[in-house]
């Protein structure tokens, strides 16, 4: 094996309006902007990192609903840091913080596109 190891992966999420969706990003998750241009920004919220892509429109968007788990230690605190900004979103975005059978806290939020956003954390008994 060469020298080298794996960094971290960083998502692609597709979205139908650029701007909408890194204000929900930065303003409800948390994230602030490392670079944006013309269809595609880059989102940091400390060593995790998402890839917000435009496309041409709704019908591109078909389908193609994403989902991505972001690990987390100190998930109750981080809810509780998010709760105020949630619970302005529409009923049914955010799913409350619950106890997973796989071992696994987890809380749930559905960005303006339907995209599935999981924060998690293991449970140690």
């Amino acid at each position: 094996m060469g020298d080298f190891s794996l960094k971290q992966i960083t998502p692609f999420v597709p979205c139908n309006n650029l701007a909408r969706q890194i204000a929900f990003y930065c303003d409800v998750l948390g994230f602030e902007v490392g670079f944006a241009a013309e269809n595609y920004a880059f989102l940091r919220r400390g060593s995790v990192a998402v890839r917000l892509i435009e496309v041409d429109g709704p019908e591109d968007m078909t389908g193609k609903e994403t989902s991505f788990y972001i690990d987390v230690m100190g998930i109750d605190a981080l809810f509780e840091d998010m709760r105020e900004v949630l619970s302005s979103l529409p009923e049914g975005r955010v799913r409350a913080p619950f106890d997973q059978p796989y071992g696994q806290r987890e809380f749930h939020v559905l960005d303006d596109d339907r995209n599935l956003v999981f924060f998690g954390e293991a449970i140690v008994a």
